[in-house]
């Protein structure tokens, strides 16, 4: 499958719980190894990152897509 989406991680499903209306899965990455993050140039100066740098990635989003 063929996704604009740039950071996608890949997953096996572990669990499933059906709800009346929603369904919460849980999904166990292992890939990719990198996750690409867009940021402003003003954001990455302050926080003054460079190579080799320890850091956290963050997801902020309201939803995830599920593909197969």
């Amino acid at each position: 499958m063929e996704l604009s989406a740039r950071n996608q991680l890949k997953g096996k499903v572990t669990n499933v719980e059906l709800g009346a209306v929603m369904a919460n899965i849980k999904i166990e990455v292992s890939e990719p190894g990198v996750i690409t993050a867009v940021i402003t140039k003003e954001s990455a100066e302050r926080l003054g990152l460079k190579d080799g740098d320890d850091v956290t990635a963050l997801i902020k989003s309201t939803e995830v897509i599920v593909g197969k």
